[in-house]
C-alpha cells in the first residue's frame, strides 16, 4: 500500500501541468474569441438594444473602454470554448483518487451539469434579461433617457448570464447528493418550505433591487427545486439499497 502512495511533490507537478494546460487552453480560446469579440458583444447586447427606445446605442465614457470591453469579452467566451477541455484536466487530476462506483458518476454528472449551465444562460438571455429590462427601461420619460455604458452593460449582462447558469445547477448537485446518500427526496420535500424562503432570499442577492427580476430567478428555482425530488426519486437509489441491506 505505501509503495503505491504517491509522494506530495508528484501530486503537486501533477497539478502544476494540468494548470498549465488549462491556462494554454483558456489562452488560445482567448486569442480565438478575440478576433469576432465585436460579434459577440453585438450578440450579447442585442436583448438591452430592443427594449431600448429606436435609435439609441450604447456608448463609451472613457478612450479606452470598449477596447478593454472587447477583451473582457474574448477572454470569457475563451473560457466558455475551453471549458471542456479544462473539465477534462480536472477529471485527469482527480480521477486517480476516486473508487470505480465513483467514477461512474462523473461523465454523466457533468454533461447534465454542462446542459443545465447551457440551459440557465440561455434562459436568462431568451427570457429574464428581455424581461427585466423591459421593466427597467420603463423609468425612462422624455427627460430622462437610458444611456447606458459598455462597461455597464458587460458586467451586468455577464453576472446576470452567471447566475442563471449557476442556479440551474440546483438539480444536478441535489441528484448528486441524493444518489451518494446525503440528502432524499423525502427530506427535501417535508422542507419545501424553508427552501422556498432560501429560494427568495438568495433571487434578492443575486438579482438587482426589484421584485420582477428576483421573481425570474426566484419562479424557476423552485421549478428546478420540484425537479430535483422527482429526480431523486428515480436516481437516489443507492440509500434506499443500502437502507434495505441494513435492515
Amino acid at each position: 500500500m505505501d509503495e503505491k502512495k504517491q509522494p506530495l511533490t508528484s501530486h503537486l507537478q501533477e497539478l502544476r501541468k494540468r494548470l498549465i494546460l488549462s491556462f494554454l487552453a483558456v489562452g488560445a480560446g482567448f486569442v480565438i474569441c478575440y478576433a469576432f469579440s465585436q460579434h459577440l458583444f453585438d450578440i450579447l447586447s442585442k436583448p438591452l438594444l430592443k427594449m431600448m427606445p429606436e435609435g439609441s446605442s450604447l456608448i463609451f465614457t472613457s478612450v479606452a473602454e470598449a477596447f478593454f470591453t472587447y477583451m473582457k469579452v474574448a477572454f470569457i467566451a475563451g473560457i466558455m470554448v475551453a471549458s471542456p477541455f479544462v473539465l477534462y484536466q480536472i477529471w485527469a487530476f482527480v480521477a486517480p483518487g476516486l473508487y470505480r462506483h465513483e467514477k461512474q458518476y462523473v461523465i454523466p454528472f457533468v454533461t447534465a451539469g454542462s446542459f443545465f449551465f447551457v440551459l440557465g444562460i440561455l434562459f436568462a438571455y431568451f427570457v429574464a434579461i428581455p424581461v427585466g429590462f423591459r421593466f427597467l427601461l420603463g423609468y425612462a420619460t422624455d427627460f430622462i433617457k437610458p444611456m447606458p455604458s459598455m462597461k455597464e452593460y458587460l458586467s451586468f449582462s455577464i453576472k446576470f448570464l452567471l447566475a442563471f447558469g449557476l442556479v440551474f445547477e440546483f438539480p444536478v448537485v441535489l441528484v448528486l447528493l441524493a444518489r451518494i446518500g446525503v440528502v432524499d427526496a423525502k427530506t427535501m420535500a417535508r422542507h419545501r418550505k424553508y427552501a422556498i424562503l432560501l429560494i427568495f432570499i438568495f433571487a434578492a442577492v443575486m438579482t438587482p433591487p426589484d421584485i420582477i427580476s428576483q421573481l425570474l430567478m426566484a419562479i424557476p428555482l423552485m421549478g428546478l427545486y420540484e425537479l430535483s425530488i422527482l429526480l431523486s426519486k428515480i436516481f437516489g437509489k443507492k440509500k434506499k439499497a443500502n437502507s434495505s441491506l441494513d435492515s
